[in-house]
């Protein structure tokens, strides 16, 4: 990229997108209307046409197409969402809400997850209009409402309502992939995503006898549901292999010398040290309890107490995840799905991948690239429905002791000036030769 004004307008929507609060905190309240509109305005001056799309007022979404030069070639979507989790000023070091860049280093709430992708989208599609350049296939960009929730307002909207505007799309990318990952010994990783894990979000209920708190109660609905929630949060979920985790674990393993044995999963990861964290929460299903809600008075037994548990599955993963939670809450406590959503896996072996594995490449040549599986999920689960293969692709070079991963939902969320730099470039020649 020889465009010096997309390396400054990159910081520049960064920060401008973080200044504009999207807190998401699941109850409905979010408006994402300002920052669709800041990212409609800047497509607009780039030549486009976006369209601002809406299920519930203010929670906006923003669609805009590149026409590419081979009209014969499947469309590509490239997407991110506009909102954020929630973030409590106190903790942090500047305000969250601030945008403000400091020492080469743009800090808050969105810095990585994920308005800094939102900027270098923008920032690519500006470069190419000043350029005069067009891709080969068809871009589609898409700007999500919802993607931290239950994207019924951002993604699943667009999927369901407004599937035209992804007319030919076979394969997307956004969040979570391509970030430089240090493992303590020299080497830099830059893990691809190629799947994540279904997403199983509980709604547990026991109910019991409600009583005065000085007597015996043995149909305690409280006690039901702890017992139940303790059950889950302590059960040892069996080690489960997908295509994608075996690829990460092959290649990983070629990177370090050892000769992968499948047998003994647990021991590979073990001799893989902090590379590891790359895959070993893809190995198998998780349950994390995450709240309680029970009683109303300190010697009232209430007749009904909830919990909620944050249930991730693998691809393939689904019967032995509802048939556990079947065994585990017992015949006292009902449990069903608050929010649900499908495991994704993408192949590894695809042209789109290699091309991916190649921007990297060019512009880390000291990198080695490898496959991974999501832990969590993103809104390529809602994509998925309409036959679009999606990849987690954000490119970031991060310096050593930067820890990517903690800074998701995390306090102190920040992204160096230079690893937007980076991700220009890197998704700038991706998207030309995709």
């Amino acid at each position: 990229m020889a465009d010096p004004q997309a390396l400054d307008e990159v910081v520049e929507f960064t920060s401008g997108l973080i200044r504009i609060d999207t807190t998401n905190r699941g109850g409905g309240d979010c408006r994402e209307r300002p920052a669709a509109e800041y990212a409609a305005e800047r497509l607009a001056g780039a030549g486009l046409e976006p369209r601002l799309l809406e299920r519930t007022p203010g929670r906006t979404n923003v669609v805009a197409r590149i026409a590419g030069t081979d009209p014969a070639a499947d469309a590509l979507l490239v997407h991110g969402h506009l909102d954020v989790v929630p973030a409590e000023a106190a903790d942090w070091s500047v305000h969250p809400f601030s945008g403000e860049v400091r020492d080469g280093v743009v800090w808050g709430r969105g810095a990585v997850d994920m308005k800094n992708m939102d900027a270098m989208i923008l920032a690519v599609v500006r470069s190419w209009a000043r350029e005069g350049v067009r891709p080969r296939r068809d871009l589609v960009i898409a700007f999500t409402a919802d993607e931290e929730a239950s994207a019924e307002d951002g993604s699943g909207f667009l999927a369901d309502a407004h599937p035209e505007l992804f007319e030919g799309c076979t394969e997307g990318i956004s969040e979570s992939g391509a970030f430089t990952f240090h493992d303590g010994a020299g080497r830099q990783i830059y893990p691809i995503a190629a799947g994540e894990r279904g997403t199983g979000w509980l709604k547990l209920t026991a109910r019991g006898r409600a009583g005065h708190g000085s007597k015996v109660n043995k149909e305690n609905a409280v006690t039901r549901l702890t017992a139940a929630v303790t059950r889950i949060g302590e059960h040892e979920w069996p080690l489960r292999l997908t295509p994608t985790v075996r690829a990460a674990l092959t290649e990983l393993a070629a990177l370090y010398g050892i000769e992968p044995d499948f047998r003994d999963i647990d021991r590979l990861l073990e001799k893989l040290g902090p590379a590891a964290k790359l895959v070993e929460a893809t190995v198998r299903n998780s349950a994390n309890p995450t709240m309680l809600d029970a009683g109303y008075k300190l010697n009232v037994i209430p007749g009904e107490a909830v919990a909620h548990v944050d249930g991730r599955y693998l691809p393939g993963g689904e019967e032995e995840f509802t048939s556990t939670l079947d065994r585990l809450t017992g015949p006292d406590v009902a449990w069903e799905f608050a929010h649900h959503e499908v495991a994704l896996e993408a192949p590894v072996d695809a042209p789109l991948f290699a091309l991916m594995r190649d921007a990297v490449r060019e512009f880390a040549p000291e990198g080695h690239v490898v496959p991974y599986c999501m832990s969590g999920g993103t809104d390529a689960k809602q994509f998925s429905r309409l036959g679009i293969t999606g990849y987690g692709f954000a490119p970031l070079k991060l310096p050593e002791g930067l820890d990517y991963q903690a800074l998701f939902h995390g306090v102190d969320e920040r992204v160096p000036v230079e690893a937007l730099h980076f991700g220009v470039r890197v998704l700038d020649r991706f998207l030309r030769t995709a």
